[in-house]
């Protein structure tokens, strides 16, 4: 009689996997390339409410890329307060912000830690810089709110975006719907705010080819591009036309400064596209 409170293993032998290693093989940068027009944004969900328990909440997804095993950017962000600060903080007249990054261990194909690194560091400084210019900070004297934001999963593998030295330029995407997803957990909290703040992102790629000339575009995903030459982030208040938070980065001549005026507009075109998306999304969830 077979014993029935213990769990037998198969009957035939097994053979454990074996997976051959990709070290040794060539990179592929561009499968297939952009499929969508130098100044359109990839199609964006975003939806409030999702986590009753806190003050306010937001869940935002980006489409994937063409190019197969590059999945989108999902994020999750939740806001807790205002609340009264602890007796013992100082007095403060406007309301203490504090942004919280963090990629969840499994958002890349390489296992994140449980701590904060330097690169999640720097995406709350921009955040708590970007919301500061929308959030009305006088209302609530010596009160706090934090703001936390899970990154569910990454624009891209972490893996492959250090060794072809994209991972700056996934932490612009990754910044630009933090700031989207924040403000409209914002709304959703009910802590009043000059403007809906969006985030929008602008490059100058330049694609495989050896007649390939640059061109700027929004929403990048560096994996669609040979080459990413430079970028910038932009916090846009759209109706009144302020920028509280700008991230430039890249290899650029000093020279001809016409090229940052059109990387700065083109993102600020990109914050618009996705504050039509944030305000539709907060239409819906008023009616």
């Amino acid at each position: 009689m077979a014993d029935r409170r213990r769990i037998n293993g198969p009957p035939g032998a097994t053979m454990a996997p074996v997976f051959e290693d990709d070290a040794g093989q060539p990179e592929i940068k561009n499968g297939k390339g952009r499929d969508r027009a130098p100044n359109v944004i990839r199609k964006t969900f975003l939806k409030t409410g999702v986590t009753p328990s806190a003050s306010g909440s937001a869940y935002l997804e980006f489409e994937g890329s063409s190019k197969s095993g590059v999945s989108g950017l999902k994020l999750s962000c939740t806001v807790h307060g205002p609340r009264s600060l602890p007796r013992s903080s100082p007095f403060s007249p406007h309301i203490v912000l504090s942004a919280h990054v963090k990629y969840a261990p499994f958002a890349t194909k390489q296992r994140r830690g449980y701590l904060r690194d330097p690169s999640e560091r720097d995406l709350g400084t921009h955040l708590e810089t970007a919301l500061r210019g929308a959030i009305i900070a006088d209302r609530w004297p010596k009160s706090g709110v934090d703001i936390i934001i899970s990154i569910i999963e990454g624009d891209q593998d972490r893996e492959t975006s250090k060794s072809q030295g994209d991972e700056t330029w996934d932490m612009m995407n990754v910044l630009s719907g933090c700031i989207t997803v924040a403000s409209a957990a914002l709304a959703d909290a009910g802590i009043d705010c000059v403007d809906t703040v969006a985030g929008g992102v602008a490059a100058l790629v330049q694609d495989a080819g050896e007649d390939s000339t640059p061109r700027i575009v929004v929403d990048p995903i560096p994996s669609d591009h040979e080459k990413v030459l430079g970028a910038c982030c932009v916090a846009y208040l759209p109706t009144r036309d302020e920028v509280t938070n700008l991230w430039f980065k890249g290899d650029l001549p000093a020279s001809d400064a016409g090229l940052y005026t059109q990387l700065v507009e083109n993102g600020i075109q990109a914050s618009r596209n996705a504050n039509r998306v944030l305000v539709e999304c907060l239409g819906e969830a008023t009616s």
